[in-house]
């Protein structure tokens, strides 16, 4: 009997969140469309709505146009009811931002500040983050928590950050981290998060890889609405995949590795340190820029062709450079195609929907769904 009642509790709650997701998605429905689409019953539906309300997380907004008979009332998710902050540790930077439980961006800022070792470094880190928090005007009590992004191994089953070279770091536990801010943490590998903002609100159900090219080269795969973590935390982890055998020295102290290749600062650094320089120039058809583009564009493809030949998925361009190809999406599909044992077309490679703080925005969203799983 005890087991029963458990059940339709879960029966209960498993409604519940659909219902609220569904209306998070679509803005603005009502509860006989809610109970058409998610094919439960009018009364069942009507319900779970009222508890929504009744908990803040729902608000009626009038009524909807009449398609005959009387007309519906309107429903929309309170957005605004709580917020999350994401921040995006890199070697010289800090990102930072601040989303609703839609994933809308309401303020996003990024500063240079190197990053140091110590517990000192954490504590200015979270002075900004308040500072940061306070000029958005947004209440601190409706902050759920804090997604910190980091360039390197998040060890979820040790709770540590492994193995970021990019960071000088070989083991930094998460409680250190956290004690250093008044909001609970929450930490992601960076290009898992960017992974994270491109696949959590996408109506596409395929699996995709995210190439970060950002000053350092990473990857994650996303597959069935979540991230594919590996054994030891480095499910594609490409930057320090070999692409060129005994090739340019990563900062990794290995020789050939594509981040020697791809890294963004391949081309900012070229120009006056700033990627917009380096693609303003190219659009000039300077020479130097040029060349420089199409060895970079031939190691990317090389890169590229191999994780599609052992995933057979959707390949996204992500990170700073990603930010940036749009104009370039043709040439980079052809010069995959080229390469491609079976004569594809290159539409598998396409560039990312988030192209300002995607791993500060990836990393406060998983604190979000954490939330949202909840209701």
């Amino acid at each position: 009997m005890e087991r029963t009642k458990i059940t339709n509790m879960e029966v209960k709650r498993k409604n519940r969140n659909h219902i609220y997701r569904y209306i998070r998605r679509c803005g603005t429905i009502s509860n006989p469309d809610i109970s058409y689409a998610l094919k439960l019953s009018l009364p069942t539906v009507t319900q779970n709505t009222k508890e929504l309300i009744e908990l803040g997380l729902v608000k009626e907004t009038g009524e909807l146009q009449s398609t005959g008979g009387r007309r519906a009332k309107a429903l929309s998710a309170v957005v605004g009811y709580r917020l999350a902050a994401g921040i995006d540790i890199t070697q010289n930077h800090i990102g930072m931002i601040l989303t609703n439980l839609a994933g809308d961006i309401l303020k996003y800022e990024r500063i240079p500040y190197p990053y140091r070792p110590g517990r000192e470094y954490f504590q200015e880190v979270s002075e900004k983050l308040q500072a940061f928090i306070e000029a958005s005007g947004e209440e601190r009590e409706r902050i759920l928590g804090i997604g910190i992004s980091f360039p390197g191994i998040v060890d979820l089953q040790n709770k540590e950050i492994a193995n970021s070279h990019a960071l000088g770091v070989t083991s930094l536990p998460f409680a250190e981290v956290a004690d250093c801010f008044s909001y609970p943490c929450y930490f992601l590998n960076d290009a898992n998060a960017g992974a994270y903002a491109e696949g959590i609100h996408s109506d596409a159900k395929e699996p995709f890889f995210y190439l970060s090219l950002s000053n350092t080269v990473g990857g994650a795969l996303y597959h069935d609405g979540r991230l594919m973590q590996g054994k030891g935390y480095r499910c594609g982890e490409v930057g320090h995949m070999t692409i060129v055998p005994d090739g340019l020295l990563c900062y990794c102290k290995k020789a050939g590795c594509l981040d020697a290749y791809c890294a963004a600062k391949r081309l900012s650094d070229l120009t006056d340190k700033k990627l917009e320089s380096f693609f303003s120039g190219l659009k000039e058809k300077k020479e130097d820029l040029v060349r420089a583009w199409e060895e970079y564009k031939k190691y990317l493809a090389i890169a590229i062709n191999n994780i599609h030949m052992v995933l057979d998925c959707d390949v996204v361009l992500g990170g700073y450079v990603g930010s940036c190809l749009e104009p370039y999406m043709e040439e980079i599909r052809e010069t995959v195609s080229k390469r491609n044992t079976f004569s594809e077309d290159g539409s598998f490679v396409r560039v990312c929907n988030h192209k300002v703080g995607a791993a500060a925005l990836g990393a406060a969203l998983q604190v979000i769904e954490l939330f949202v799983e909840q209701v």
